[in-house]
């Protein structure tokens, strides 16, 4: 007898025999293959897959088990989509259940979310404080919840927190994404992360999550949905000769720190590239923080940028650029990961977390621990599916990815733009010598 909660899942997966009179648990063993005895009339009685202590004259097929789910949560239902307000296939709430099933574990704790800057933490209070508290502080004084840190301020050697960050989906700001890595984080090579655990355990997707994966590229790909969502201006490129995209990047970010061996800034790459493509057309693309803010290290000046590069793409639609580029170069920028999804060669010449798997032309060093092959349906399930957390903020709720790319299409996330990113700089600068940004 169990005196405390426990997974049905669990207690019937180790159950030799189940005995029922009409629990939904009865169905539950039916589909984990067992043969419950029925002392009742439930639906799944009297189909020949349970020990019946009643006889049915009506139900006089014999059915299997996919027959009877099939009946009972496909035909016979109507399933309802909450964030969408309309009817919905039985795969999309499955996919919500799944959603808020994870936020109720990971948070029914509490958190004590620690080295949060203060512009962050209204959102990091409504994405993880539906069940319990979030607290904020700046020092781990044996606490006892959970913990968890942003990520770029974690201290490296701890393995007993989780390290936060932003997703790969998002409108400009903090968006509806973010990943939780109890291992490392994604953009660190120098380490396991969850996302690489992630990979290696799907390189052999079920039908259903290959479909559920292509939906997703076919998604993102028709909706021009990127990282940063920003819109920007038609290039005229030449046609008769291979055209070559370089994404710069802020050369002080953790991925390049921690992700890079020999090019590390944005002129190395381009050097690079030319002297590769010495009589090919380059074009460079500047990154939105460095362009246009000038928030982050990292700028080139123009005349020695075109020493390299034919043009400088600034304020370019970088969906507009993949269309018309055979090829994107890129250290570490997630970039690289929205060109993979869009069918586009890509070279890396740092470790990021989608190198290493057969995907891409890796000229840094890549962690032997990849050591797996994996297809662009598992790379998208694992980063976009397995990997993240979303939470939709008209709802306030946990939601699955389908709902964020749902508003990402809608353009229905906030926008916060330039001034609120030179608003994260400015706390970012003053915290280290004023205290109170990070209270």
């Amino acid at each position: 007898m169990f005196d405390s909660s426990i997974d049905s899942w669990t207690l019937l997966q180790d159950a030799q025999d189940v005995y029922t009179v009409s629990s939904q648990l009865g169905f539950e063993a039916i589909i984990l293959g067992k043969k419950p005895r029925v002392f009742g009339g439930p639906f799944y009685a009297g189909w020949g897959l349970s020990h019946d202590e009643r006889e049915f004259p009506r139900r006089t097929r014999v059915l299997s088990k996919e027959q009877l789910f099939a009946a009972a949560m496909i035909l016979y239902p109507k399933w309802y989509n909450p964030f969408e307000d309309k009817l919905c296939e039985l795969e999309d709430v499955l996919a919500i259940a799944e959603a808020e099933r994870r936020a109720w574990e990971e948070d029914r704790k509490g958190w004590d979310a620690l080295e949060i800057r203060l512009w962050k933490r209204k959102f990091i209070r409504d994405f993880f404080g539906q069940y319990a508290n979030v607290s904020f502080g700046r020092k781990d004084k044996n606490l006892s919840r959970p913990i968890m840190y942003w990520a770029s301020k974690a201290p490296q050697e701890r393995r007993d927190i989780v390290r936060v960050e932003d997703g790969f989906l998002r409108s400009r700001g903090l968006g509806a994404e973010l990943v939780c890595d109890s291992e490392g984080i994604y953009y660190d090579p120098t380490h396991s992360s969850q996302l690489e655990t992630l990979i290696k355990a799907h390189t052999h997707l079920r039908s259903d999550q290959i479909k559920r994966a292509r939906d997703i590229i076919e998604r993102l790909r028709k909706s021009k949905i990127t990282k940063y969502n920003l819109k920007g201006n038609h290039i005229d490129l030449p046609f008769d000769t291979p055209i070559h995209l370089v994404i710069g990047q802020v050369e002080d970010d953790a991925s390049i720190k921690l992700g890079t061996d020999q090019v590390k800034t944005n002129l190395d790459l381009l050097k690079h590239v030319r002297a590769g493509h010495p009589d090919d057309f380059i074009l460079y693309k500047p990154h939105p923080d460095v362009e246009e803010a000038g928030l982050r290290m990292g700028k080139i000046a123009t005349d020695m940028a075109l020493q390299y590069a034919d043009i400088i793409a600034e304020n370019a639609d970088i969906l507009n650029l993949f269309d018309h580029v055979n090829t994107i170069h890129t250290m570490t920028s997630n970039t690289g990961f929205e060109a993979l999804i869009r069918g586009k060669k890509v070279v890396t010449y740092g470790a990021p977390f989608y190198a290493g798997w057969g995907l891409s032309t890796d000229l840094g060093q890549i962690p032997s621990r990849r050591n797996a092959k994996a297809s662009l349906e598992t790379l998208v399930y694992a980063t976009l599916i397995a990997y993240p957390r979303y939470f939709d903020p008209k709802q306030r709720r946990a939601c699955p990815v389908e709902t964020t790319i749902t508003r990402l299409e809608q353009q229905d996330l906030s926008k916060t733009g330039v001034a609120i990113r030179i608003l994260s700089k400015l706390q970012g600068l003053l915290a280290t010598p004023n205290p109170f940004w990070r209270r």
